[in-house]
């Protein structure tokens, strides 16, 4: 599903990441640890072809990303959901015409500016909304709602469009922790229901080690671990938290 071999990323001229080996099976629940500026959004962004490729392979979904071209990328950005911190939800909208958002690459954009749903998407928000726990709320506007219920709605929207990939850069570091953890168990959730692969930055080591089943630590542009969630050792965290790796 993802490939990379001795992969060196950044932007213009300057490398983030660099000598990257990472494979990625369809299902997995893989969450990237480490400190502030250490790559792991590099890491997590380039999956959606928007990072520079300096050197090395790289393949996400069959696609080749050193030498994709544009039509291509849309295909590949339509089969991958992105979650981010700040939600990224349209404030004024309802949560089910937020979540119906998500599937506009299949609805007509006249039908979309008029509200006119059919039957089968209606249907299929009702699912998405049902998985995040939040279908009671599905005629409030998104800015009525808290953080955690907004962020459940934007993974209500990223399955909306029924993804391969779901990415989620650091999706529960403004909650509170009872929010928190309910976003990270709708993720395991969806992860499971819907055999998508997850991947996630997260600040909290914690929700790394109890959702994740795998763990990659990055630092210093580079990947330090990359195991099981029950192998990562107090060492191990030590290394990956150093202030040079």
């Amino acid at each position: 599903m993802i490939k990379m071999k001795n992969l060196t990323l950044g932007y213009k001229k300057e490398v983030i990441l660099k000598e990257i080996d990472l494979k990625v099976k369809k299902g997995e629940f893989i969450g990237i640890i480490g400190p502030s500026g250490a790559g792991k959004s590099t890491l997590l962004m380039s999956l959606t072809g928007g990072i520079k490729v300096f050197d090395g392979k790289f393949d996400v979904l069959d696609y080749d990303l050193t030498k994709i071209k544009k039509k291509h990328l849309i295909r590949l950005r339509e089969q991958i959901g992105v979650i981010f911190q700040g939600y990224n939800l349209v404030d004024r909208l309802s949560v089910i015409d937020n979540v119906i958002s998500g599937m506009l690459k299949d609805i007509p954009l006249s039908r979309a500016i008029l509200k006119y749903y059919k039957e089968h998407e209606i249907k299929k928000a009702k699912e998405y909304m049902d998985i995040v726990d939040i279908t009671k709320h599905s005629l409030k506007r998104c800015d009525e709602l808290s953080g955690g219920q907004r962020q459940r709605v934007a993974i209500a929207r990223a399955l909306a469009a029924e993804p391969k990939i779901i990415l989620a850069d650091e999706p529960v570091s403004a909650l509170d922790p009872k929010s928190a953890k309910k976003v990270m168990e709708i993720l395991k959730k969806v992860n499971k229901t819907y055999n998508v692969t997850v991947i996630a930055n997260l600040h909290h080591l914690e929700y790394a080690k109890e959702y994740c089943d795998r763990i990659i630590g990055v630092n210093n542009g580079t990947v330090i671990f990359d195991d099981n969630s029950e192998k990562l050792t107090d060492k191990t965290v030590d290394k990956i938290y150093a202030a040079k790796a």
